[in-house]
Order: C-alpha cells, then sequence, then structure tokens
C-alpha cells in the first residue's frame, strides 16, 4: 500500500532538499504499532531540522516530531486498531520516521493514548508544545507555587509553549505576564488570559545579577540573556522551568539568584519524558486547557506547504500552531 510523506534527503556536500513523495509501507520498518496519521503540526525544531541543523541524523527521512491519528494494527496489547493515540518527541525526525506522513509506525512506548475530550485535531493543536507547557506548569505546581504566591512570567509568550502555558496558567488562577516582541500580538495574548505584557527587550538587556524580585514563576522557552534576568528577577524560593533557546544556549549569569534567594532552575524534556509523565500531561490538558481559546491560535497547512512555512518560522514570522493536514 502506498501513501503520501514528505521527505527530506541530502546527497554529500548538498543542502538538506525535501518533497512530497509516494512511498510504500514496507519503507516504514517494522516497528510494533502502524498508525493513520490524521494531523502533524510545525515546530521550531522542525523548521530547523528541514534547514539541515543536525536535527535529522540519517537520510532519506520523514520529519516531523509529532503526529497523531488512529491505529491500524498493533502487536502490542496496549493498543488495538481504532485507538487515538498521539506521538511526540523520542527519536521521531532524527532516526526514525516522523510524523509529515499519511502513515507512521512506531514503538508501542511512544505512544500514548489520548483522553476521549481530546481528538487527533486539537491534539496536534496542543502537540509537542503544549506538552512542554503542561510539564512546565506540573513542574511549577511540585515546587508549591500557587496563584496567589505573585505574578507569573512566560517567556516568548506568542510561540507554541508560551501561548499554550498563557492559556493553561491563566486558566488555573495564576496572574499571567506575558513577555514578547511582537506588539502587535498585545490582544492575542490577552485573549488567552495574560494580565500584562512585557517587551523582550526588557529582559534581554545587560542588566545586574540580582535584581528586583517580581516573579513567583518563570515558564521560559527562549534561554540566553531573557532567561539570566528572569532568574535574577525571580522571588525568594521562586522556580524558572526552561525548554528552549532560541534566545541563546548560554546561561551567562552567576549563581546568585540560587544561593542568595534560593531559586530553582528546572529544565523540561518532552522528547524522552517517561510515558507515566505523558499521560498525566494529557490527561490534565484534557482537563485544564480550554480548547476554545486553542482554536484562536492555530492554523492549517498541506504537507506541500510544510517547507515554506517553517522557513517563515526561522525568520520569526509566525505565532501559535501551525497543523499540517497530512491528507490535504
Amino acid at each position: 500500500m502506498s501513501f503520501s510523506a514528505l521527505v527530506s534527503d541530502r546527497s554529500a556536500d548538498r543542502p538538506v532538499t525535501t518533497d512530497v513523495q509516494q512511498l510504500e509501507e514496507s519503507s516504514l520498518g517494522d516497528d510494533a504499532v502502524t498508525v493513520r496519521v490524521a494531523w502533524s503540526n510545525l515546530n521550531y525544531k522542525d523548521a530547523i531540522a528541514l534547514a539541515g541543523m543536525q536535527i535529522i541524523q540519517k537520510f532519506p527521512l520523514i520529519p516531523g516530531i509529532d503526529f497523531a491519528g488512529t491505529v491500524e494494527s498493533s502487536a502490542d496489547p496496549r493498543f488495538s486498531a481504532g485507538d487515538t493515540v498521539v506521538a511526540t518527541g523520542w527519536d521521531l525526525s532524527q532516526t526514525h520516521h516522523g510524523g509529515f506522513s499519511q502513515l507512521a509506525r512506531v514503538p508501542a512506548d511512544w505512544l500514548v493514548k489520548l483522553p476521549a475530550a481530546i481528538d487527533a485535531r486539537s491534539a496536534m493543536a496542543i502537540g509537542t508544545a503544549g506538552l512542554t507547557a503542561m510539564l512546565s506548569v506540573l513542574e511549577i505546581e511540585r515546587h508549591g507555587v500557587k496563584p496567589g504566591d505573585g505574578d507569573v512570567l512566560v517567556t516568548g509568550a506568542s510561540g507554541g509553549v508560551g501561548s499554550v502555558a498563557v492559556a493553561l496558567l491563566s486558566g488555573l488562577g495564576y496572574r499571567v505576564v506575558a513577555s514578547t516582541g511582537k506588539a502587535s500580538e498585545a490582544n492575542y495574548l490577552k485573549s488567552l488570559g495574560a494580565a500584562d505584557i512585557i517587551d523582550r527587550s526588557t529582559l534581554s538587556a545587560e542588566a545586574p545579577p540580582v535584581q528586583a524580585e517580581r516573579w513567583a514563576a518563570t515558564v521560559d522557552a527562549v534561554g540566553g540573556r531573557t532567561l539570566v534576568n528572569a532568574l535574577a528577577q525571580t522571588r525568594y524560593l521562586g522556580i524558572a522551568t526552561t525548554c528552549g533557546f532560541v534566545g541563546g544556549r548560554e546561561l551567562q549569569g552567576t549563581v546568585l539568584p540560587f544561593i542568595l534567594r534560593g531559586v530553582t532552575l528546572a529544565g523540561i524534556d518532552s522528547v524522552r519524558a517517561p510515558a507515566e509523565l505523558r499521560e498525566q500531561a494529557w490527561r490534565r490538558l484534557a482537563a485544564d486547557l480550554d480548547l476554545a481559546k486553542l482554536a484562536s491560535t492555530t492554523r492549517e497547512i498541506s504537507l506541500g506547504d510544510v517547507p515554506a512555512a517553517a522557513a517563515q518560522m526561522l525568520q520569526g514570522n509566525s505565532k501559535g500552531r501551525t497543523l499540517v493536514d497530512v491528507n490535504r
């Protein structure tokens, strides 16, 4: 049986090329579960993969770090034909065929059955970005930060992680301050629940290592100087979670926020998060995320549109979530 997929390839000394191809099911390998994919989505990691930035480690490969759809067949008793499932992270789009495809075959450990309240399209509106946001919120809750403890900062707020984090935290009763470099997105962020908007330039400038206390917690999706300043402004015994580095991989700060204020810095990894944590996160997303809010953050594209949309994302010309209808 043939199916359509976006395939990235590279020959010696040539850039990565990506186009829609017809493949045979035998090309997917022999993992336990075959999924008829309904939706995927475009993440920043996908964008840098398509640009050839060392994400894809073998060629040719179907990119796409997320997908959701229906189990077609399973050799693992945990899944049956007809189950609606989601896969995010793991080795998808690195060494294993990913989600920009009408058909996928993966190990059973990589799949999570979706809660009844979340269909395949909604799951991809959430995707890795939303899962990462939920894992960040869970970490903040485990740290004991409550809605009445003070403002929560979300950096990169108009992006995928930031948008979902703003919606989640505001829905849980936290007062959210959204940081963005796009003044035009203020109304959009307020519609998601942000109580206040600050320009990202206020967090990206050189500043003292310890500053006035402002944040009970931070969800950081930017890294670099932005994270350094967020830490410097975190309240006593507060926490900052971090999951991105679009603003830089270096953390050129000091230990002072940690030893003078007892601040915690928690790294968030959604790629290899264990199954039980993923299942908890998806249950909480079903219960706590207003999907109607999320609808305003999404747009749809076809498989063939993915390369151009990825290039726009790398240029900073995207917001919210970009859904990929793999059957269009």
